[in-house]
């Protein structure tokens, strides 16, 4: 009768092992497959990968591409307003992070977002007539093989492979990847970065860096992050099995032009999250010198805000902290002049009626300023951006 104890009889640990592998392949596949690939189209997959991804997905999750894609872009495109499907700035973190599967299986039977949002999604017959038609029953068949394989011990790993996405995809990245965490980027929305807990999601975790650069394959940035994600592909790209197709822009200098021209105006509007959170970091003791000088109540506290309000453009400033903002500039001409120089660089990448002769003007005029300004940080941040590039 040992085969009522499954084909495979492994130790306690073992079993915790195999629950782990096979639930990061989920992962991995969600990441890779449904998106990168599938919902940015940051990088092409040869069919081999891109089959076992959706083989293996209909297997642990029984989720349709189509769908998923679909609903993703819509987050993207609507984020944090009543119509992004999972924001916890709208719906509250506990309705997203507990409840983020029923949230996703709710906007899967909206037909208007499949029909705006899920184009170029597979649409061959196994799609048509396996894994779309009869999407639950792939679950139903992990779960038999979990039971061959391991016996009673199977529907424990079945379960946990079950709850995976939905908890750390569904909840913890919609939800905590939009309320907690630290943000290398002042974007329009509220994503964040909860590093480092890369090895269980993937690199999904680096959220605030995705919203940024939202077709980047790379979701990796600063020097200390990991997207395991992302060495996967390269590994894939190694192969000959994947193209990455786009990453995110990255700010060099390049002392050979020293002339201010188009290439240096499309580099820093390429790059205008890195620029402005390139400003607040360069800046740091300018304001944090003014602010030591006016001695106002939560010195420290308003540090923090400034360097926020500084990646800021004005417009994403929350009302409530726009006065607080006004007051602070009134008491420094120093930081009243730190503050109208980074919203000004605003003007270079926000959309206006502006050619780009005409705003490569203002960016030499920008320049002029800043280094006449007689703020030596000041001075220096130009220089560098008259040497900006792109690599």
């Amino acid at each position: 009768m040992n085969w009522i104890n499954g084909v495979l009889d492994l130790p306690w640990w073992g079993y915790i092992v195999v629950a782990l592998a096979l639930t990061h392949v989920t992962i991995a596949s969600v990441t890779i497959f449904l998106h990168r690939h599938q919902a940015h189209r940051a990088l092409d997959l040869h069919p081999i990968p891109s089959h076992f991804f959706r083989f293996w997905l209909w297997l642990t999750t029984g989720m349709v591409t189509k769908q998923w894609a679909a609903i993703h872009r819509k987050h993207h495109a609507k984020c944090e307003t009543a119509d992004d499907p999972h924001s916890p700035q709208v719906l509250g973190i506990k309705k997203v992070l507990w409840e983020g599967a029923e949230l996703y299986r709710g906007a899967c039977k909206d037909q208007a977002i499949m029909d705006k949002f899920g184009h170029g999604t597979p649409d061959d017959w196994l799609e048509r007539n396996v894994y779309t038609r009869h999407s639950a029953k792939g679950i139903v068949l992990m779960l038999i093989i979990n039971l061959v394989l391991f016996g009673p011990a199977g529907l424990t790993i079945w379960a946990v492979q079950m709850i995976w996405i939905p908890f750390w995809a569904a909840g913890v990245i919609n939800g905590i990847g939009h309320f907690w965490g630290y943000r290398n980027f002042e974007n329009e929305d509220a994503s964040t970065n909860i590093f480092p807990w890369g090895i269980l999601v993937g690199g999904e975790e680096l959220h605030n860096n995705h919203h940024t650069f939202g077709t980047s394959a790379k979701l990796s940035y600063k020097w200390y992050e990991f997207d395991i994600g992302w060495m996967y592909i390269r590994i894939l790209e190694i192969l000959g099995l994947a193209k990455v197709r786009k990453v995110a822009p990255r700010l060099a200098e390049d002392a050979s032009r020293p002339q201010l021209d188009l290439e240096h105006l499309q580099a820093i509007i390429s790059n205008r999250y890195a620029i402005a959170s390139r400003y607040a970091r360069e800046l740091k003791e300018v304001y944090r010198s003014e602010l030591d000088k006016i001695n106002l109540p939560d010195c420290n506290k308003l540090s923090g805000k400034m360097k926020v309000w500084l990646k800021q453009d004005a417009k994403d400033t929350p009302e409530t902290e726009r006065l607080q903002l006004a007051t602070l500039l009134e008491h420094s001409q120093v930081l009243a002049t730190v503050y109208s120089m980074r919203q000004e660089l605003t003007r270079l990448w926000e959309r206006s009626t502006l050619s780009r002769e005409q705003l490569l003007k203002e960016l030499q005029d920008w320049c002029t300023r800043a280094e006449a300004s007689g703020i030596a940080a000041l001075q220096r941040f130009s220089m560098s951006l008259r040497q900006a590039a792109i690599v």
